[in-house]
């Protein structure tokens, strides 16, 4: 039996969705700090509701152009 932590983005939540500069979105568990580079833009809520999230509004995947 293994003593690895179970992969924090498989369970129930919360969660919330963070985006960066470039508008890409990432699924991210509540408990975690957000990462210097990224906002939460929705959540907290259940994985199954902010990958729908995600689903709803990132229709465009190609990055930002950065300038």
């Amino acid at each position: 039996m293994s003593d690895a932590p179970a992969n924090p983005f498989d369970g129930d939540g919360p969660f919330h969705v963070l985006v960066n500069a470039e508008g890409r979105h990432s699924l991210w568990p509540g408990f975690a700090a957000v990462p210097d580079g990224w906002t939460a833009v929705h959540g907290p809520c259940e994985r199954q509701q902010a990958l729908d999230w995600i689903t709803e509004n990132w229709t465009d995947l190609t990055p930002a152009a950065q300038g």
